[in-house]
């Protein structure tokens, strides 16, 4: 049964994340015509100091994509850059370096609205597509218990906002979100389904 547009091609997800990987993976799952590859390289991310919110992560995907050249990428071959930021007050709350820097995100996101922003950049021989998504997400006021037993046995290190929202911060902290749950795990993947079949 065809249930999109790109059976046969091959899928290059240009990211590290395990959830990112887990997911594309999963919405792929009962084709076999579609392959996928995980293929990296090392970006240093840097962007203007003039961008805000939405603009920043359109910035940072494409930088991804742009450090894959054509002759990378193959014949009915897609490209699949990604970057997610959490946005609170103007403020990008990057990976956290260590505990205390871990532990300072997750007090300046207790009791308050943040947004998560991924950016998506479709790259093929022919064609080039970006879009984002934004999440709002809102957690209840934590106490320092539950951020230093969050961070101590969790070491959310490899997470923008030094939390995952499928963790166990996610279950006790977060009252609600507005929006896509998958796209606070890094990849809006109904968005990306739907981008893919029309691109």
């Amino acid at each position: 049964m065809r249930i999109n547009k790109i059976d046969n091609y091959k899928i290059i997800l240009a990211s590290k994340s395990p959830r990112r990987q887990a997911l594309l993976k999963e919405l792929f799952s009962m084709n076999e015509n579609i392959s996928i590859e995980i293929k990296t390289k090392e970006i240093v991310e840097n962007y203007p100091k003039n961008l805000k919110g939405e603009e920043i992560a359109l910035f940072l995907s494409k930088q991804k994509a742009d450090g894959f050249s054509y002759d990378e990428i193959g014949e009915n071959t897609i490209l699949i850059t990604a970057d997610t930021i959490v946005y609170l007050d103007n403020l990008v709350l990057n990976k956290p370096k260590d505990f205390d820097d871990a532990f300072e995100t997750l007090k300046l996101l207790s009791g308050k609205k943040h947004e998560v922003i991924t950016a998506v950049f479709l790259k093929s021989r022919e064609k080039l597509k970006s879009f984002a998504v934004t999440t709002n997400v809102f957690f209840k006021e934590l106490s320092d218990e539950e951020i230093t037993f969050y961070v101590k046995h969790y070491k959310p290190y490899d997470k923008a906002g030094a939390y995952g929202i499928q963790e166990w911060i996610g279950y006790i902290g977060i009252e609600k979100i507005e929006g896509s749950f998958y796209n606070v795990m890094g990849l809006p993947v109904q968005a990306l389904y739907e981008e893919l079949n029309m691109f």
